[in-house]
């Protein structure tokens, strides 16, 4: 069973572990699309993300790098 943009943390937790020097405040809604989008285990409608998605995912992100 894939990733979907509402496993927030499961995907925070994944960029945790392939971007791991990367500040996440400082990463554009785009760029996190993409590196989400490019997860293997990403398996959901990439038309299917909005701009709360992209914020949840990144407020998971954030908390999992401190």
């Amino acid at each position: 069973m894939g990733l979907k943009w509402t496993d927030s943390l499961d995907i925070a937790i994944e960029l945790v572990e392939l971007h791991p020097d990367v500040d996440p405040t400082q990463v554009r809604f785009t760029e996190l699309r993409e590196w989400v989008i490019a997860l293997d285990e990403f398996d959901d409608e990439p038309g299917h993300c909005g701009e709360r998605v992209l914020e949840a995912i990144q407020m998971a992100w954030i908390e999992e790098a401190d």
